[in-house]
This record gives structure tokens, sequence and C-alpha cells, in this order.
């Protein structure tokens, strides 16, 4: 087998979206490599936890437009409360698409749009 071990997250605006991390999951986000690459570094959490980091950087031409069929990972992120991340989405800029429903025997499951388009889900077990 094999483990999903980095992620990117596509933006129009880097620092619109590095503002909408940070503010919704606590992320550290930080630039990495030459200036002009426009690349962020995402470090989700402790590295001896479960868990993978990525990036945020300005994807050209590689999202689809919002409503289109999604042709990508979609990631989901394991909150502590799924109702304060949610206010936490919508205050930030973001939207929920598909409003929390409940996975019987794993937990609360919500859909979310960011600031630049990006879908994402947020889990509560």
């Amino acid at each position: 087998m094999n483990r999903v071990i980095h992620f990117e997250i596509h933006a129009e605006n880097v620092d619109r979206a590095s503002e909408f991390y940070r503010a919704v999951f606590g992320w550290k986000i930080e630039p990495w490599g030459p200036p002009e690459y426009g690349y962020m570094h995402v470090e989700t959490g402790n590295a001896a936890e479960p868990g993978i980091d990525g990036g945020i950087w300005k994807g050209e031409g590689s999202k689809p437009p919002l409503g289109s069929r999604l042709n990508a990972f979609n990631c989901s992120i394991e909150v502590a409360n799924i109702d304060e991340t949610i206010l936490k989405v919508k205050k930030s800029g973001g939207s929920i698409i598909k409003e929390k429903a409940q996975i019987p025997g794993v937990g609360w499951l919500a859909t979310c749009v960011d600031t630049e388009g990006n879908y994402f889900g947020v889990m509560q077990r």
C-alpha cells in the first residue's frame, strides 16, 4: 500500500487562501522556495501525530469552475467540533455546499468551499 504524503491547494489569491486556512484550522503557513514561485508550505499539526502537510500555490488553469464536476482528490479534515468549524468557514469567507450529515458509525461530515473555490470536507468523529 502507498499513503498520501502531501497535498496542494490551488489558489487564485495565495495570501487570501493562506489566511482562510489559518483562521479556520490554525495551520502554520509560511513561504517556501523562491519568492517568484509563490509557494506556501502548510504545516497541519504535530509531525509525531497522524496526518500530512502540504502547500498552497497559484495553480493556474488547474481548477474546474465552481459547480462543475470535481476531478481531483477531495480531502476531509478531522475537527473536534464540526459546528464551530462550519461557523469559522463561513466567517472566513468560505461556504458550506453540503450541510453536516451523520455517517452512521463514523461521525458527522460537511462539504465546504474555500475562498478560492476548492472543495474540502470537515469530519467530526
